[in-house]
């Protein structure tokens, strides 16, 4: 799915599924001021699946669930959408709209994983 992830958009710059345990993660090559891949796997492990599980819980009380995550860093955004094994994150350019991206994000992992 990490090809297809990242075919949907040149604005995409990395892409991570996490599932059952398992880290997987792909950059694009020649990415300017990107992060380090140790770093990276640590957002991956620990970060987002417990900015999910915060985000999750609030919007499961009265906000019709969680749809997706979009941390705005200073280089790029990061799109963090749910699974039901884990999740999947993208890094977008900050010139992209990540809504968009993660719309198409969202499309796609909604397909492989109904």
């Amino acid at each position: 799915m990490i090809n297809e992830i990242l075919e949907l958009s040149h604005a995409i710059r990395y892409v991570a599924t996490y599932a059952n345990g398992q880290l997987e993660q792909r950059s694009r090559r020649g990415i300017e001021n990107a992060s380090s891949s140790e770093s990276d796997k640590y957002e991956e492990l620990l970060v987002n699946p417990t900015l999910l599980k915060l985000a999750t819980q609030r919007a499961n009380i009265d906000c019709g669930g969680l749809d997706c995550i979009v941390v705005g860093y200073g280089n790029f955004y990061q799109v963090v959408v749910p699974t039901s094994k884990g999740h999947v994150s993208v890094c977008v350019e900050k010139s992209a709209d990540p809504i968009a991206v993660g719309n198409k994000v969202m499309a796609l992992v909604k397909e492989k994983h109904a």
